[in-house]
């Protein structure tokens, strides 16, 4: 794995925590905007829409860069729209990021033909 490609996945992973974050916070305030007078649906709806654009194009990059199969892109991109999805997300990037850069210094040290 060359150093773009473990960018792309480091920033992706660095946006999806927040991004779920943000989602579960802009829910609770829909809720509370429907049941008293607190109102900050336009503020974390903006918030909430920064990080999600953002977690899509670190996904589209990570995506170009890693050449994922289809159906690996499509987890993660359901992911970001799932409430606990970028939390998961975020623990699976961390596990594919470590096995790349375990694999790529076994290579490096002819450890393995990997």
């Amino acid at each position: 794995m060359d150093i773009k490609t473990a960018s792309a996945l480091s920033r992706l992973r660095l946006v999806s925590a927040p991004e779920a974050v943000s989602f579960l916070l802009l829910l609770v305030c829909s809720v509370l905007k429907r049941t008293t007078d607190f109102n900050a649906v336009p503020v974390m709806g903006a918030i909430h829409g920064l990080l999600f654009v953002l977690y899509v194009l670190f996904w589209l990059d990570a995506w170009n860069r890693t050449k994922w199969d289809l159906k690996t892109a499509a987890l993660y991109f359901v992911l970001s729209v799932l409430p606990f999805g970028g939390f998961y997300a975020e623990r699976k990037l961390k596990r594919e990021a470590e096995s790349a850069v375990m694999a790529s210094r076994a290579r490096r040290e002819g450890v393995v033909g990997a």
